[in-house]
């Protein structure tokens, strides 16, 4: 189904469902019992967190990071700009590359993909300025909003086309696991789950073939998000809570720095964690249903399956970018 969804989207196609007509009228009653709980609370507007990280290593030519994408990408559910992912990523990438990095972060809360158009304008605004790495985190929107997946995968190919173009490096966390969310019964949170996982494989294949790397989110990247949903999700019991987005930031910066060549590479693959070179679409297939997992492209129609570890590094103690110490950073990251 994924690869027939990214074929759709680079051949024009445009009616691939995900779900079939059956399923509508369940999900149209399950989602009105869902919306009664979803968004109960209150989700802050996210905190604006652009500028520069990693002070300590000087000011004069940093990393360019930017963030693309929706409510998930811009960091909305916390009040801190230290605890939104664009900051967690920055002060990471910052420690890892002992340089200083700038933020941009151009996300959207809300958005859908067919907005990455309009975020990579503003993200390459400045020829001169194009960002050395884009991290592009979009799709829950899609699924909840029922945009055509083809759609969907088209308009994330593209984005990820252009900025490559550019000469900027990209990174894409995948369709979250819509499952996850607390207040969604069954079969509704079955039928989420699956939706998303298909979407988040068929984002990893557009995205790979364009030569972007992705990394599943999944449940919000492991069993630490589906173990303690009341502690990883927000005040809205929709969007992730400062945990929660320390977990997905930490999972993402092994690859953020992987494609920036900052980590250390090995030809070896670990079989006993189940790496290796697989189709690409299996290798998709295989990521979405195991979250944290990276998949970069190889040898054409070939790719990478990686499961880096991860290490907990230390917590941030400042959230403006001019004060953030580049070495405190909360969450995970390979080692």
């Amino acid at each position: 189904m994924a690869r027939r969804i990214a074929a759709g989207a680079a051949y024009g196609g445009g009616g691939i469902g995900l779900l079939g007509a059956a399923a509508v009228t369940l999900l149209l009653a399950e989602v009105q019992l869902a919306k009664r709980s979803v968004g109960g609370g209150t989700a802050p507007f996210p905190p604006g967190a652009d500028g520069i990280y990693g002070t300590a290593f000087g000011l004069s030519g940093p990393l360019r990071l930017a963030l693309l994408g929706d409510s998930t990408a811009a960091g909305q559910g916390v009040r801190r700009a230290g605890q939104t992912p664009g900051a967690l990523l920055a002060s990471g990438l910052a420690a890892v590359a002992e340089r200083p990095v700038e933020l941009m972060n151009v996300a959207q809360p809300g958005a859908r993909s067919d907005d990455l158009e309009r975020q990579v304008g503003l993200a390459l605004r400045d020829p001169s300025r194009v960002p050395d790495v884009c991290v592009i985190m979009i799709g829950a929107n899609d699924v909840t909003h029922r945009m055509p997946p083809t759609q969907s995968v088209r308009y994330l190919s593209a984005a990820v086309r252009r900025l490559r173009t550019a000469g900027a490096e990209v990174v894409v966390g995948t369709c979250p696991d819509l499952g996850t969310i607390e207040p969604v019964y069954q079969p509704l949170r079955w039928l989420a789950r699956r939706v998303s996982r298909q979407l988040a494989a068929a984002q990893t294949i557009g995205a790979v073939e364009q030569g972007g790397r992705t990394v599943s989110l999944g449940d919000l990247l492991g069993p630490e998000f589906a173990a303690n949903p009341r502690e990883l999700f927000g005040p809205d019991n929709y969007h992730p809570s400062a945990e929660g987005y320390a977990t997905a930031a930490m999972a993402v910066l092994p690859t953020l720095c992987a494609a920036l060549g900052l980590w250390p590479e090995t030809d070896r693959l670990d079989a006993d964690r189940r790496e290796g070179m697989l189709p690409v679409a299996k290798a998709a297939a295989e990521a979405a249903s195991e979250a944290g997992t990276e998949v970069t492209g190889a040898r054409a129609p070939w790719a990478l399956l990686k499961h880096r570890r991860r290490r907990r590094l230390p917590v941030p103690t400042e959230p403006t970018p001019s004060e953030a110490p580049a070495a405190e950073v909360r969450g995970r990251a390979a080692e």
